[in-house]
């Protein structure tokens, strides 16, 4: 059997295989958790119970169905006959940054940090140079907040779309978030364009020393050791396309781990870390008192991991894109490891890149967007999606309260 038909009989295995994500819970006098095992299964150990007592024709409908497009991506990537990345090295490059002064972002000091001194800041409406150092091909970083996106690419003149090749973008995280629908608009979502998982900080200016800005620091975090005996890290940063080696030597450099992969792989850690990005910061928000990502981990684990396994199920068949096997688990200890005094947000200029970017219907994340805004005071004057009429036959667990493991409702 040939490798492109041994991945087409994994593909079609892996897309009939359901995964029944529609449960209600009840919770224990204590409510106490006693274990969490973060796999790939729905149901968990612990003091409460999950029942499941709907079986939605439209999950299973998500869950077996593909639209095509992982299939087309790796036809697509097997027509280039390459078995290795193609690799470019570091050196001096563009940074392109908002021409507004109040959306200029924190990124682009990090960026900078992490090169060699040698790097140029321009506006989008700034000519590129012919040359940079001894190289007429650079990599050209767009560190534009999400909402700018849009208007930049449509914008670009003859001069900037001949070098659209050498472009970077960023995803994730707080500052980043979700850009594949911009991309994909304008056909950039391929394996030739440059594309960055952000798993490192992004220092507000002025939070070092003497009043410098802080050297962005690794996010990543060690998770124990495989069958094999090999580290398991999760939340590391990842690059594919033509910069990737590029992107890595910059990060490593400093420091930070980074993984060169292909899109397909890249896309995959870029979806995990919206779901991080979005369920952890929403679950969050919705309390009386600020939270931090940890706290949530710690107290609120249940909704968390019903709400991922929601936007996974419907990634799965919305977009084709399934996510590693332990995918729950690396989210978890990313949030307990890296969480403590990160607040969680709900920034109304980034909502439709981190909030409302998942297909489906996702009934439990409009909930909870929806008792952000009417019941929290958040994200006003953002269109939140209803909720849909299926929710009032489910239990809110928003509205119903959260016995902590402290015993605080």
């Amino acid at each position: 059997m040939m490798m492109g038909e041994k991945f087409l009989a994994v593909l079609v295995v892996a897309m009939v295989t359901p995964i029944s994500h529609s449960f209600s819970f009840t919770l224990s006098a204590t409510g106490l958790v006693t274990k969490r095992y973060h796999t790939s299964s729905t149901y968990r150990s612990n003091t409460g119970s999950f029942e499941n007592k709907v079986s939605s024709p439209s999950a299973l409908g998500m869950a077996t169905w593909s639209n095509g497009q992982a299939i087309k991506e790796y036809q697509d990537f097997l027509s280039t006959g390459r078995s290795e990345l193609q690799k470019e090295d570091d050196g001096p490059s563009v940074i392109v940054q908002s021409s507004n002064p109040n959306n200029v972002l924190a990124l682009t000091d990090a960026i900078i940090g992490l090169g060699q001194g040698d790097d140029i800041v321009l506006n989008p409406s700034d000519t590129l140079p012919d040359t940079l150092g001894d190289r007429s091909s650079y990599p050209i970083y767009i560190a534009l907040p999400p909402y700018e996106l849009k208007e930049f690419i449509q914008n670009l003149n003859d001069e900037w779309k001949a070098r659209a090749e050498d472009f970077v973008f960023f995803s994730g995280g707080k500052v980043c978030g979700v850009v594949e629908p911009v991309l994909r608009e304008f056909g950039m979502c391929r394996d030739s364009m440059t594309q960055v998982v952000v798993g490192f900080s992004t220092p507000a200016p002025g939070t070092g020393l003497g009043g410098a800005t802080k050297k962005p620091e690794d996010l990543s975090c060690m998770i124990g050791h495989d069958t094999r005996g090999e580290e398991k890290w999760a939340g590391e940063s990842q690059s594919c396309g033509k910069w990737n080696a590029a992107v890595a030597s910059r990060l490593d450099d400093n420091g930070i781990r980074c993984r060169t992969v292909f899109y397909r792989e890249w896309r995959r850690a870029m979806w995990e870390r919206a779901v991080f990005d979005c369920v952890f910061n929403i679950v969050g928000c919705v309390r009386e008192e600020k939270t931090d990502i940890a706290d949530v981990a710690m107290f609120y684990e249940l909704e968390a991991s019903d709400m991922m396994w929601e936007l996974v199920n419907n990634l799965r068949g919305g977009l084709a894109v399934t996510l590693i096997y332990g995918f729950e688990d690396r989210l978890f200890s990313i949030a307990e490891m890296r969480g403590k005094d990160d607040i969680c947000e709900l920034p109304v200029e980034m909502f439709d890149y981190s909030q409302n970017v998942f297909p489906g219907t996702n009934l439990m994340l409009k909930e909870y967007q929806n008792y952000a805004k009417d019941r929290c005071g958040l994200l006003q004057g953002v269109d939140v999606p209803p909720v849909p009429s299926q929710i009032d036959e489910l239990p809110s667990k928003v509205r119903t309260g959260n016995l902590r493991a402290d015993g605080v409702i």
